[in-house]
């Protein structure tokens, strides 16, 4: 690691924890402030990987990994009240899935990142992010609240997140967790178009200057 590599380590660590205190307020009935936030982790990884490679962008991640396991475990020591009663800010589940969806996701679009860096520019980072954030969201939502993993954590009830509801308001009868799993799915590909402009303005002044 040098000093060149510390903005992209600052930039993850302010992402991750920024977004694991916009998690908590809603936007809507399907998402939450969290999910604008949290998929500029791959927009760093992947600047990170275009411009100094696999290994910085790996660094990065595992930096990234640290700080929001971190702040995971102090949201489970913080206790909040509501509706007569008093929960863990973050559930363990949630911690877990947070944790093991991020290293997960970010390490697999590294590989893929650099699997395709010979292709066109566009194509690394929009395939890899697409791969990653898929996998990030199926991940996390399975883990946090679906009922079959329950045993995870007992005394927390997610019975909640099992209601079976229309998908998004419109769609087929699905648990609850399904439907913010899709719209969080949702915003993570529109944005991993909408990344690809400041990806490679941010990659060339990088470069330029370097």
């Amino acid at each position: 690691m040098t000093r060149a590599h510390l903005p992209g380590i600052i930039a993850m660590a302010l992402i991750v924890v920024a977004s694991n205190v916009l998690v908590q307020f809603l936007f809507g009935n399907w998402l939450t402030w969290g999910a604008f936030t949290y998929p500029l982790a791959f927009l760093v990884t992947d600047i990170m990987n275009r411009v100094y490679g696999a290994g910085p962008a790996r660094t990065v991640v595992f930096v990234g990994f640290i700080v929001g396991v971190f702040c995971s475990l102090v949201g489970t020591q913080i206790m909040l009240e509501g509706d007569g009663f008093t929960y863990p800010a973050v559930t363990f589940r949630i911690a877990i899935g947070s944790g093991l969806a991020f290293l997960t996701a970010q390490l697999l679009d590294v590989g893929i990142f650099s699997a395709l860096r010979e292709g066109a520019w566009w194509k690394a980072p929009l395939v890899s992010t697409l791969i990653g954030s898929s996998v990030d969201t199926a991940l996390f939502f399975t883990i946090a609240f679906s009922g079959a993993l329950t045993f995870l954590e007992p005394s927390n009830d997610v019975s909640w997140a099992g209601e079976m509801l229309p998908l998004l308001g419109v769609g087929p009868v699905v648990p609850l967790w399904v439907s913010l799993g899709v719209a969080d799915w949702g915003v993570k590909l529109s944005l991993a178009l909408i990344a690809l402009a400041p990806f490679r303005w941010v990659t060339g002044r990088v470069r330029a200057a370097a």
